[in-house]
């Protein structure tokens, strides 16, 4: 819709069109006869756009474990690759996500990106009907996944735009929240999709598990049939006609983007940004991965730094003309010392909730899917089947859903109180939550019957869980007090893209740790990390003589 009006003469009815000239959220007279239609109609299309992304990002977490119930030809190292590839691909996306509002304009954004979905859902599809096909076709499927990650980063710097500062944390608590349902969504659709052939003859035939698997309802016995490619296939449904609702129903703000250019011009830009952050997650890829798909010559903690830093690398020097003077504007959030210290408290919120989403189905697999027990020389071996092992696709989906329904909550609680009051309450908790948690994972996995301790470790998690959507609301309100209109939405991308990159470390850190035999020192790790941000907080919000006092 285009609105030329000025301050206090505002039409009640603003004249057709995808674009607005004239956005004034702050003025409250705008506000309610005009604007406030308009950014809630946007904000409920975004949310379900958000959800399809998450969930392609999140999907396959949930779809190693079923290749691993099949008897795909894969170890479990390998699974776990193909959960974090997909993980940190999200997060290179975020990246140039975060700049795309601006460059290309809200609406042309959020159409195609999710437009874009398409492509890795139908790829995944294929590829998991040929289970004797070599492992770097799912690698390039789980790399092609990470465009559902980037999306959360333009999504939420668009929402941030239309709304005035006194419901930033609620509008986008809402975004962030519901569109985190994707990561639950998926992990309950998939399961349920794969009982049935979905789609007939055109989906392929189905395959037989070898070991038992589950969905939401309980346990599905070894010998049935199973439909895995639907778990690529079954979000063509809602991808479709999410994309036509994105490009009927939403707008760009020419007050945020005023140089989109034609609809063809704005979405060559973002598919021009989105390939160049493919290249360097595919170098670091190669570097970081272990022979034959790579090198295996970086440690992940070189590897994520320099994956970053190239990406800013490529983005600054392959961009030019009007994108180059865009993309230079959005850099000057850097020289802000809030943009570090928010990057950190995001980590730990949403960085948590992402890993820990990717990471706990195969987790919950291994360790209590697995009798523990001594050989004749006393050594530890986790190779017996546990008749009464829970199922991971019965249990995943109750934490991610917890985290993402709280997080509205949390954006609310922090409009009222102070963003971070409630940020340095959930990093207590989560300090002590996720050393309980460890404790709990090397008592199960020194045992030959895990499975008691099973509900000490999901309630555990569950209280992780919470705390992190909480604070993903707390953090968010933070930001959009803190940084002005112009700067809030790079902001709130950019460190939504390095707290993505929770999703590549947590399963390989946990991963490694299991394949070490202590895994509770993994979640040890993330306690510590969780109390140093706790004293972050508290310097730069909370004490008595803080930069910003409470935000």
């Amino acid at each position: 819709m285009t609105n030329n009006s000025r301050a206090g003469t505002p039409p009640a009815t603003p004249a057709a069109g995808p674009d607005i000239a004239d956005w004034r959220p702050e003025d409250e007279q705008f506000w309610e006869s005009t604007g406030k239609k308009i950014a809630y109609r946007n904000l409920w299309i975004s949310v379900p756009a958000l959800l399809c992304g998450f969930a392609v990002w999140g999907m396959w977490g949930i779809i190693t474990v079923q290749m691993l119930n099949l008897g795909f030809p894969f170890s479990k190292d390998e699974l776990f690759t193909l959960t974090a590839i997909a993980g940190i691909a999200g997060a290179t996306m975020r990246i140039p996500a975060s700049f795309l509002i601006r460059l290309a304009g809200g609406r042309n954004t959020i159409f195609l990106t999710t437009a874009m979905l398409l492509a890795p859902a139908i790829g995944t599809g294929v590829a998991l009907q040929h289970p004797e096909w070599p492992l770097w076709v799912f690698q390039l499927m789980a790399l092609w996944s990470g465009v559902g990650g980037g999306n959360f980063a333009s999504s939420m710097s668009n929402i941030s735009t239309f709304f005035p500062k006194r419901l930033q944390g609620t509008a986008l608590g809402l975004n962030a929240g519901l569109g985190n349902f994707g990561v639950t969504t998926m992990q309950i659709v998939i399961p349920l999709v794969m009982t049935v052939g979905l789609f007939g003859a055109f989906a392929g035939e189905p395959m037989t598990l070898v070991k038992d698997s589950g969905w939401i309802f309980g346990k599905i016995a070894a010998g049935t049939p199973t439909w895995i490619q639907n778990a690529g296939f079954a979000w063509v449904l809602s991808l479709v006609p999410l994309a036509i609702l994105c490009w009927f129903g939403m707008n760009n703000l020419k007050t945020v983007s005023p140089n989109t250019g034609n609809p063809i011009v704005a979405f060559s830009k973002i598919t021009y940004l989105y390939t160049l952050a493919f290249v360097p997650a595919m170098f670091m890829l190669w570097l970081y991965l272990p022979a034959p798909t790579g090198l295996g010559v970086l440690s992940m903690w070189v590897a994520i730094p320099l994956d970053i830093a190239l990406a800013l690398l490529v983005m600054k020097v392959a961009a030019f003309g009007e994108m180059k003077e865009g993309v230079n504007k959005q850099f000057a959030i850097f020289r802000n010392k809030h943009t570090w210290s928010m990057t950190a408290l995001y980590i730990v919120t949403f960085g948590s909730f992402i890993g820990f989403s990717m990471a706990l189905p195969l987790a919950i697999t291994v360790i209590f899917g697995t009798s523990h027990v001594p050989d004749a020389a006393g050594v530890m071996q986790h190779t017996l089947k546990n008749p009464n092992a829970p199922s991971a696709l019965t249990y995943a989906w109750i934490g991610p859903f917890v985290g993402a329904a709280v997080r509205p909550i949390g954006g609310w609680i922090s409009d009222k109180v102070g963003g971070s009051i409630v940020t340095q309450v959930i990093s207590a908790v989560m300090v002590i939550a996720s050393g309980a948690v460890g404790y709990v994972m090397m008592q199960a996995y020194g045992s030959a019957t895990p499975e008691q301790y099973f509900p000490a470790f999901i309630g555990l998690f569950i209280v992780l869980f919470t705390a992190t959507g909480i604070g993903n609301g707390s953090t968010f309100r933070t930001i959009g007090v803190i940084f002005d209109r112009t700067q809030a939405g790079p902001v709130l991308g950019w460190t939504s893209a390095v707290a993505a990159y929770g999703a590549f470390i947590a399963p390989v850190v946990i991963g490694q740790q299991i394949k070490a035999g202590t895994p509770e020192i993994a979640m040890y790790g993330f306690a510590a990390f969780y109390a140093i941000c706790l004293l972050l907080n508290w310097w730069f919000y909370l004490r008595a003589d803080a930069y910003v006092k409470n935000p």
